[in-house]
């Protein structure tokens, strides 16, 4: 059995992650005033404090190593990006204009810098972190053996590839399982080919970037 501790750091930010989204969709449903109804306007922000600080509390425990294929993982997060704008701006698919938009507090400077300033947190530093060392880190490998620890970052298996793929691209919103699933693979795939977590990261922080000044340049709020 895997050392309780590490098992704890590798899985709880991203149970926490997941529990504090399912509760932001379940206070929506309570009534409409704006701060229920919109309320990840501060549980994103709350989200990003408490699984930011579970990722410093465990710092210690992660195996990052240092990067490798550094260009590598780079190209490959630039790619990604292009596969996930591909639909809108090059085969011309309906804008998704409908997400979470920070331009709600357009007319306050304070809200609306802070608000984008933890939504780029968020997805830039905190997403990533989280879910390589969930998706890549620990369920890769503890699908092969769940002494998870035991199994070199990077050793590939058919089935652990597939779950982890599979399982990836549905945890994703219903319109983005089929650009989930594609990225899940890849994102497998820079996992076997640098045997490096920290350059997993560093692949789906570059997506998650180009990504995120794509949206505040075309106001596709639906690809937060």
């Amino acid at each position: 059995m895997p050392n309780r501790r590490k098992l704890i750091a590798y899985v709880a930010p991203m149970a926490i992650f997941v529990v504090l989204l399912s509760l932001t969709s379940a206070l929506k449903k309570i009534d409409n005033s704006f701060w229920l109804n919109s309320c990840e306007y501060w549980m994103y922000p709350l989200q990003t404090i408490f699984c930011g600080g579970l990722l410093i509390w465990f710092r210690r425990e992660y195996d990052f190593h240092r990067p490798a294929r550094l260009i590598f993982s780079i190209a490959v997060g630039i790619a990604v990006f292009l596969l996930w704008i591909s639909p809108q701006q090059f085969f011309h698919f309906a804008p998704r204009v409908l997400g979470f938009n920070p331009d709600v507090f357009a007319n306050q400077s304070l809200p609306y810098w802070a608000t984008v300033v933890f939504r780029f947190l968020r997805l830039v530093v905190v997403v990533p972190f989280v879910e390589e060392i969930f998706w890549r880190g620990f369920l890769l490998r503890f699908l092969i053996n769940e002494d998870f620890e035991r199994v070199p970052f990077g050793t590939f298996s058919l089935l652990s590839f597939f779950v982890v793929t599979a399982v990836f691209g549905f945890s994703h919103s219903t319109e983005d399982w089929i650009a989930a699933m594609i990225t899940g693979a890849i994102y497998n795939g820079v996992a076997y080919r640098t045997r490096s977590l920290i350059s997993c990261v560093i692949t789906h922080a570059i997506t998650n970037l180009l990504l995120g000044g794509w949206i505040m340049n075309t106001k596709e709020w639906g690809f937060w």
